[in-house]
């Protein structure tokens, strides 16, 4: 797969003396955000694990539902694969202030997630926003055009154990994703 996000060369010093060219490839910033369990969820939590990642809010009257369901469908296939423990799920809402954790909890349990490797994530609307544009070079914000008040990504996003962007699949296709 590839890497995703800039990336850059730095020159590392081998056991001999040599110096040669290493490529760095981006990572997704550290974030810390609260769950449906009203527990603190962060970067520590994901890392060394495979994990997917998307953008959603619990009263979306358009794309929402559709990528939810396709979490949903990925984490069935994880189990199905005995790979729960090694893959994780990582929905974060647009909506902090409507979408607490008790509304994130009962969302969850209505699409049957199991919350043993899938956190719903709630936070401050400026450190949502920014990690999805700056993190995992998406986009969410709120929007008067948009239906339901918010505009974001229809993208989800797979990150690899060392938290690199490794694809951005259309969450609406389930022949993509």
């Amino acid at each position: 797969l590839p890497y995703i996000g800039e990336h850059d060369v730095e020159f590392v010093k081998k056991g001999d003396g040599e110096i040669i060219p290493d490529t760095v490839y981006y990572t997704i910033p550290k974030f810390s955000f609260i769950n449906q369990d009203g527990k603190e969820v962060s970067h520590r939590d994901y890392q060394g694990k495979v994990f997917v990642a998307d953008f959603f809010f619990t009263t979306c009257p358009s794309i929402c539902p559709m990528l939810s369901s396709q979490m949903s469908r990925l984490q069935a296939l994880t189990k199905k694969e005995s790979l729960q423990g090694d893959v994780m799920f990582l929905s974060h809402t647009v909506d902090p202030l409507h979408d607490l954790p008790d509304t994130l909890k009962k969302y969850g349990t209505d699409l049957g997630a199991d919350f043993s490797n899938w956190n719903f994530v709630t936070g401050s609307a400026e450190e949502i926003y920014w990690q999805a544009e700056n993190g995992y070079m998406l986009t969410a914000f709120p929007s008067d055009s948009a239906e339901g008040g918010f505009f974001h990504t229809d993208k989800i996003a797979l990150i690899d154990r060392e938290m690199h962007i490794r694809g951005l699949y259309d969450g609406t296709s389930t022949k993509e994703v």
